[in-house]
């Protein structure tokens, strides 16, 4: 490898490479403490020059080629083509295999002049680039010249044990050639035999006219292991040469350069072999040495270097730049040139001025000139190519901040922006320290400051960044020695308006006033006039201070002595120079960071490119690198930096007329903490956001300000609404305006927690409301939200024209400052809205039924469930039969039952808004118009009842029965239905709607028992109503064929008026009736009627229990109103005459068998006879079909044929039929069988046997066999 690409790899690992030094294997012979000193440097020097020119002529292994057949000339080209070598396995210094991608390897001819032209010592001297394998080529045809002459040769060739060697066998026989083919074969396998050994073998054959292909993997098998076993013992022997002269390297005859020679042999051995962690390795081992060598104590003081011209231009890159011959001192190196990267700490004070800065620059431009042209992005893993662009923008970076440094040394410090980064970087950089700080020379004229004031935008006043680590005139100064401080004011040339600042944390110069201490400004270079110079210069003597004028005068003389390089001296001849400079090393070190790991770096220099073209009015680029710096600065909370670069922003953006940029940088400027600006720089922020939200924009666009106000929900539990209820939710909002703001509009969005496809729901203020600086609480309607926990979202608002959004959340557990603000989601929810649940229950207060034809009070009981009715509004309409009385007063009272066990309020402690209350009685009078009413508000929140007047209207007469026949009731007789609708809720957005069934009945059920052929009959009256009836009076009156017998005026046999009948109770009451003969011809005319039961009665009940008095108007009169109100019930009863000439006669036939069971079918027969012929009975009609009808309790029977049909009966007198009925019985018990009954013939026609119901008894089911259980 060339000298140029080590040097340069181990800089960049931090080690120091090599520059040009020779190289040896051995102690050298004038090594010796009695070889003269001046034999021992002139050898030294001549081997050294040699050394250095070997090295840079040698850049691979080299293989020998040992031509005995004269083939070389043939096979060279093959032989090339396989070079360099792939995946060859080297050893390394600790015996550690090591696969090398690409072996560099040459091949020369053993009788090459490179090889031959060397005499023994030389050799053995530059060992390294000594051949380190041999190929022997040979060829023959015939078996006699092989064991003759051939043979012999070879081993008087491979006699020398110290090298490695193989021999080639190559055959030209062609493979048609038989006879050639096998005689070069037998030779072959005669040479194999002479040549290898059972632990290796040193033969392989290539075959010019056959294939190859196993050959050249023999081939390159054996010579990488002969090569291999080479370096192995070479490094064995530098090693073992070394030991020895570091053992002795205490000994006042040791010489470092003969340690040198072999340490770097060794070295470039690796190197050649591309070994390059061994190479490296030994640099590290030589540079130790070289440290114990040159800081041994008692040593002599030696010349450092550093003097000659042109030594401050870095040479790291430039082996060639000395000869390692003219930096001989005495047995070692002058220290600068052998050991130029540790310049910096090894520095000495009779070094020029700002040599290292200057040192440092050329090095950093030279290593990045000399790298970024040779490097290949496309041959290196990713991870290698971002750290070679790492190491790149370091490089960059370096010079850039020396660059800097000797501009502040000259003057141009205020031109450099005041900036984060640069701040940081040039405050901990030192100053350069020489022995004395140079002064001003006579022939130069006097320079003065002139301040240029430069405006922060916003008129912000804040104090200046540092970018000098302490007062530069106070270490100019106190560099000379032998003067004294003098008078601080005449350092500034008469500029009483600048304060001197020390300490590391100060600029140094702050160019302040008094009265304006945040006014930046910057300095000027102004030539003053001859007569100043001269005045000036005579001033400046021994015992006065240096001005800041002179200090700056005099740097820059000392630097242009001391800067060679002719580009870097005309970036610092003027401020257009240096900027341009400036711009261009901050340009690469951005770039480089941003294609390695260190982005954020590149970030941060892009502002100061960005800072630059701000200076210069190029708006445009400025922008766009502060979006970055200050993104990377809010993303990282450098909240302090961004305060820094933020403002600038802001004017870039106004000046390229970016409303939407211009707005949001104002926002995020007074979003900062409100230490890092005055009050009056934060109102100018919100002045501007005020002004361009009111103005017309072209644009207008939403405004994002979470970062500025945050909101939260108020502390305690959420907001509960029911399902389609409205309300109001309060929220917290801060505000981060430093005075009140208006705002047209604000509102909310809600997100709901359970379902994500619900979307969100904007809620809004129902005012404009103005935000205070911190906290407001603000109120907001919330509308009708399905069922489901509700989270804030997204609060948004218009301020004039604009329109700004907020994402930002506050803690739910508030503290009680008002300048509390978070950026934290909350979990908890602001809104619950139960699932649709059950708010208000209106059922009916009595159930038990209520007089029909009779004005009854219907009461409603309405028990609101967690609910509040105020306000509600009740609409009540009527199902068919059914009236209201409108005129009448409705009545609502607090249900007693409810309070009793309750937490609710007793009836005392009821009140009302609305101005209907409770009176004494504990009701409220209210008035039912078009079947509306409005409840009071006493009743919103507990259980009442509503009472109102109804009519149940029935046209039917009520028809009694026989006592022996059941009475049958229907579930929808004296049903009437009331249709209610609740409206209710905030606003009236609640609905309950009920249909209610209100049962109405008569007073009493009237059943009749009248005996056969006999003149009493008795009347029974069963109560159906919840209350004591008084009757008062009673009589019949009789249908056709019958009259009473003793009163005639009807009434009962017995009186024993006023009767009293309880509730559910019976009373008989006896008639004396018989029937009337009446004949035949007579019957025919006479209509069937029914006898009518008049019932004078009177009603003793509660409307709270069921029927009551009908209701009066006026409860004043209310008992003599009872007294004299009596009231009329009338039935029809159907009597029935004795059978006395029955035409046709029915009978119950037996059953079949002797019991009845549950489940079993059963025959049911019934037999009808005729009893006289039909001419005797005129009333019967001619057809000799008679229908019939089994009628039977459903509960006890099932039938299981036909229940209705017509049978043909003939008309002679004497005829029969039987009909059959399957049945089966249900129930077990005494139970009364199916009866079958003639519907078209009269019952007084017909003789029934037996006469009337009786019972049967149906055994339970017998046991299954399928449920026993074997014992």
């Amino acid at each position: 490898m060339p000298l140029g690409q080590g040097s340069s790899l181990h800089l960049i690992t931090g080690r120091w490479g090599r520059s040009s030094r020779p190289e040896g294997c051995i102690p050298l012979p004038f090594s010796r403490s009695d070889f003269p000193v001046r034999s021992l440097h002139s050898a030294m020097a001549n081997f050294l020059a040699q050394f250095q020119t070997i090295k840079s002529s040698c850049d691979r292994l080299v293989v020998a080629i040992e031509d005995v057949s004269d083939l070389w000339p043939v096979v060279k080209d093959s032989f090339e083509e396989k070079l360099p070598l792939k995946k060859a396995c080297l050893n390394n210094k600790t015996r550690n295999p090591i696969f090398v991608d690409k072996l560099p390897v040459e091949y020369i001819l053993t009788t090459d002049a490179r090889l031959r032209s060397r005499f023994p010592q030389e050799q053995y001297l530059f060992w390294f680039r000594e051949p380190y394998a041999t190929i022997i080529l040979v060829t023959c045809e015939d078996l006699d010249e092989f064991k003759n002459i051939l043979r012999n040769r070879l081993k008087l060739i491979v006699q020398n044990d110290d090298r490695e060697w193989f021999i080639v066998f190559v055959s030209k026989a062609y493979p048609s050639n038989d006879q050639a083919t096998k005689l070069v074969k037998k030779i072959y396998a005669k040479l194999e035999v002479e040549f290898n050994t059972k632990k290796r073998e040193r033969c392989c054959k290539l075959d010019l006219q056959g294939s190859d292909t196993d050959f050249w993997a023999d081939f390159e098998y054996k010579l990488v292991d002969s090569i291999r076993n080479t370096m192995d013992r070479r490094t064995q022997f530098y090693e073992d040469e070394i030991r020895k002269l570091s053992e002795n390297r205490l000994m006042p005859v040791w010489n470092f350069c003969n340690f040198f020679i072999l340490k770097e042999s060794l070295a470039f051995m690796f190197e050649m072999a591309h070994l390059h962690e061994d190479s490296l390795r030994e640099y590290d081992e030589l540079e130790l040495c070289y440290l114990e060598t040159v800081n041994t104590p008692n040593s002599k003081q030696k010349d450092f270097g550093g003097l000659d011209k042109g030594d401050d231009q870095a040479a790291i890159l430039k082996p060639s730049c000395k000869p390692l011959s003219d930096i001989i001192l005495d047995d070692t190196f002058r220290e600068f040139e052998f050991r130029q990267y540790l310049f910096a700490c090894q520095s000495k004070n009779n070094l020029p001025f700002c040599l290292r800065e200057v040192w440092v620059i050329t090095a950093c431009l030279a290593l990045i000139n000399e790298t970024a042209p040779r490097y290949d992005s496309g041959l290196v893993a990713p991870d290698v190519e971002k750290e070679f662009y790492r190491v790149q923008g370091d490089l960059y970076s370096l010079c850039r901040v020396k660059f800097m440094r000797l501009a502040c040394l000259i003057g141009y410090g205020m031109e450099i922006e005041r900036s984060p980064a640069n701040s940081a970087s040039l405050s901990m950089l030192p100053w350069p320290k020489p022995a004395t700080w140079p002064l001003v020379p006579s022939d130069t004229s006097h320079l003065m400051l002139e301040p240029n004031p430069r405006v922060k935008p916003f008129g912000i006043q804040k104090k200046l960044l540092p970018l000098e680590p302490s007062v530069l005139l106070r270490e100019a100064n106190r560099r000379r020695a032998s003067l004294s401080a003098g008078n601080i004011y005449d350092l500034f040339d008469g500029h009483q308006n600048l304060i001197v600042k020390d300490g590391p944390a100060s600029d140094g110069i702050s160019m302040t006033s008094p009265l304006n201490k945040a006014q930046k400004a910057s300095m000027s270079r102004v030539s003053s006039g001859p007569g100043n110079v001269e005045s000036s210069l005579s001033r400046v003597h021994v015992d006065r201070p240096m001005k800041l004028s002179e200090v700056y005068v005099a740097a820059e003389h000392a630097l242009h002595c001391t800067v060679s390089d002719s580009d870097l001296w005309e970036s610092l001849s003027s401020v257009q120079n240096f900027e341009k400079k400036y711009l261009e090393l901050t340009k690469g070190a951005a770039d480089n960071y941003h294609l390695s790991w260190w982005k954020r770096h590149g970030v941060v220099l892009d502002g100061e490119i960005g800072a630059l073209a701000f200076r210069h009015g190029n708006f445009d680029l400025a922008a766009k690198s502060y979006e970055k710096v200050c993104a990377l600065y809010a993303g990282e909370g450098w909240h302090d930096l961004l305060a820094e670069v933020l403002p600038n922003l802001a004017e870039c953006q106004k000046q390229l007329n970016d409303q939407a940029g211009y707005l949001s940088s104002c926002v995020r400027l007074l979003s900062l903490e409100r230490s890092l600006f005055l009050t009056k720089e934060r109102e100018a922020f919100q002045s501007e956001v005020v002004r361009l939200a009111h103005s017309e924009m072209k644009h207008p666009v939403p405004l994002d300000v979470s970062s500025l106000i945050t909101f939260s929900g108020n502390p305690g539990p959420p907001l509960e609404l029911c399902d389609g209820d409205p309300g109001t939710l309060s929220v917290t909002v801060w505000s981060g305006f430093p005075d009140d703001i208006s705002l047209e509009s604000l509102s909310l969005t809600l997100i709901a927690t359970f379902s994500a496809d619900e979307g969100v729901k904007a809620i809004k203020s129902s005012d404009s409301p103005i935000l205070k600086p911190g906290k407001n609480n603000v109120t907001l309607l919330v509308p009708p939200q399905h069922p489901g926990s509700y989270v804030l979202g997204v609060l948004t608002g218009q301020i004039g024209q604009l329109r700004f959004r907020s994402h930002s959340f506050s803690k739910g557990d508030l503290p009680d400052s008002d300048d509390f603000m978070s950026y934290e989601k909350p979990t908890r929810p602001v809104l619950k809205v139960s699932k649709p649940r059950p708010l208000v229950d209106v059922a009916a207060a009595v159930s038990s039924a209520l007089l029909m034809n009779e004005t009854q009070w219907v009461g409603l009981v309405i028990r609101p469930i967690n609910y509040s009715l105020k306000g509600a509004i009740l609409h009540i309409e009527t199902g068919p039969g059914l009236y209201i009385d409108e005129t009448c007063m409705v009545e609502m009272e607090a249900d007693q039952k409810a309070f009793q066990g309750s937490e609710q309020s007793t009836m005392s402690e009821v009140t009302s808004e609305d101005g209907v209350s409770p009176n004494a009685s504990g009701c409220s009078k209210l008035v039912l118009k078009n079947g509306e009413l409005q409840l009071p508000d006493w009743a919103s929140n507990i259980t009442s009842i509503l009472w109102f007047p109804v009519r149940a209207v029935d046209d039917q007469l009520p028809q009694g029965t026989y006592s022996v026949v059941p009475q049958k009731q229907s579930v929808v007789d004296g049903m009437r239905t009331i249709a209610l609708k609740l409206e209710f809720g905030t606003t009236h957005n609640q609905t309950f709607e009920r249909t209610i069934a209100v049962h109405f009945t008569d007073p009493f059920h009237v059943s009749v028992r009248v005996a056969d052929q006999c003149n009493d009959g008795t009347v029974i009256l069963h109560s159906q109503v919840k209350g004591t009836v008084t009757v008062y009076d009673a009589w019949l009156e009789l249908q056709d064929g019958f009259i009473h017998v003793g009163k005639f005026d009807g009434r009962p046999v017995s009186e024993f008026f006023p009767l009293v009948i309880c509730s559910s109770s019976r009373a008989g009451l006896m008639f004396c009736i018989r029937s009337e003969c009446i004949s035949p011809i007579d019957d025919q005319k006479l209509p069937k009627s029914d006898s009518i039961l008049n019932v004078r009665y009177g009603i003793s009940g509660n409307r709270a229990i069921g029927a009551h008095l009908p209701m009066v108007l006026d409860h004043a009169d209310f008992e003599k109103t009872c007294e004299k109100e009596q009231l009329l019930f009338k039935c029809a009863l159907a009597l029935q005459r004795p059978v006395l000439d029955p035409c046709l006669a029915v009978g119950f036939l037996p059953f079949p068998s002797k019991s009845l069971r549950v489940g079993q079918l059963v025959n049911m027969k019934w037999r009808i006879e005729r009893l006289k012929n039909i001419e005797k009975s005129p009333s019967y009609s001619n057809n000799d079909e008679v229908l019939y009808e089994v009628n039977a309790n459903p509960e006890n029977w099932m039938i299981a044929g036909r229940k209705r049909g017509h049978v043909s009966l003939s008309l002679n007198q004497g005829s029969r039929l039987v009909i059959t009925i399957v049945c089966m019985p249900l129930a077990a018990g005494y139970v009364r069988p199916p009866h079958l009954t003639l519907p078209s013939i009269d019952v007084a026609n017909i003789s029934c046997n037996p006469a009337g119901p009786h019972l049967v008894c149906v055994l339970p089911p017998a046991l299954s066999s399928s449920f026993c259980i074997p014992s």
